[in-house]
């Protein structure tokens, strides 16, 4: 009799627990907007990029948009930095990688990025977040004065987790699916 009890406890444990995760599959419209929502935050941070390597902007203006900038990422989310002249990428923590991209001995950078894509649908991880890879190509020139000291393009792979999350709003627990960036990998560097 108790171990018959013991797999009923177990069924009903497995039947609730899948009941409980097939609420959070995404339906095909909310994917739909949770893509554009990832698509989003890599323009924003396409963007913050380009203030913060700009030479222009002042140095508070560019601390604040660090600030920004990691509130769209995990909390040990890394960069991959590459140049034409080494074969090994470095990896850097966010903030690390904006202090330094402040720090450029250049005159003037200009970052863009272009050709931004999914390049792997949303897939279901064991913990319960889906994960997936957008695709960028990233444009880099650094000036002195106005000869051209360096330029290159890499594509990077920027790892996008959407997870279930609540809040409380007048007084209701409401939930909402959040996206934040991962790690930015180096998948190539051409001139």
């Amino acid at each position: 009799m108790k171990g018959m009890k013991s797999i009923i406890w177990i069924l009903l444990a497995v039947f609730f627990g899948q009941a409980a995760m097939a609420q959070d599959d995404i339906s095909p419209e909310r994917k739909m907007a949770i893509d554009s929502l990832a698509l989003e935050k890599v323009r924003d941070l396409s963007k913050y990029i380009s203030i913060v390597g700009n030479k222009e902007t002042p140095w508070s203006e560019a601390n604040r948009v660090i600030d920004r900038t990691l509130e769209l990422f995990t909390e040990e989310a890394q960069m991959g930095v590459s140049t034409l002249n080494q074969k090994e990428v470095k990896y850097y923590g966010i903030r690390t990688y904006l202090e330094r991209l402040m720090a450029l001995n250049y005159d003037k950078v200009t970052i863009e990025w272009f050709n931004i894509e999914y390049i792997s649908d949303l897939e279901l991880q064991p913990d319960g977040r889906y994960v997936g890879v957008i695709t960028i190509y990233q444009r880099f020139e650094g000036r002195s004065g106005d000869k051209l000291k360096y330029i290159d393009t890499t594509k990077k792979d920027i790892t996008v987790y959407v997870e279930r999350k609540q809040t409380q709003i007048g007084g209701r627990i409401i939930g909402f699916w959040d996206v934040l960036l991962g790690d930015i990998r180096v998948v190539e560097t051409m001139p």
